[in-house]
């Protein structure tokens, strides 16, 4: 078997499209990005050891303590004086009876949240219109807030 020594097979060159010049910019700007990124970031952090002008300082506080559940009755007690205050005391005391029908567990802190609440609405509709809003919800406790309000 003979090979002829004229044949040379040119290797083919491989198709230049735009995949290859995304890969080549890519390699050429990824580098630069992230050393600007951490240059930036570098000189963004207070090296002098004094809190008040640092960002991270600050917030690396904030995630040292656990975040705080709000209980349930405060989730409430919140909601309904902000009903009253967009609406009037009748809604809330209504919202809050029917809450406290739903969830059982709530009713150990009617008391307090009806006291709030009537002490809420003596601070914005004044003595005689609060308490003209009164129910016979958790054991007139509204009544003694406006009535604590009135007095203090």
């Amino acid at each position: 078997m003979t090979h002829s020594a004229n044949y040379t097979q040119k290797p083919r060159r491989a198709h230049r499209g735009p995949a290859r010049r995304i890969g080549r910019t890519l390699a050429l700007v990824l580098p630069v990005m992230l050393v600007l990124s951490g240059t930036l970031a570098v000189t963004s952090v207070n090296w002098s050891g004094n809190n008040s002008d640092s960002m991270l300082t600050a917030s690396a506080d904030d995630l040292s303590a656990p975040a705080k559940s709000r209980a349930p009755h405060d989730v409430l007690r919140d909601r309904l004086l902000l009903e009253l205050q967009e609406r009037n005391p009748g809604v809330s005391l209504t919202r809050l009876q029917q809450e406290v029908n739903r969830h059982p567990s709530l009713a150990r802190h009617c008391v307090s949240i009806a006291r709030a609440l009537g002490r809420a609405a003596v601070q914005k509709y004044g003595p005689v219109r609060a308490q003209s809003y009164a129910r016979p919800v958790c054991d007139t406790s509204y009544a003694s807030g406006v009535a604590a309000r009135q007095n203090g």
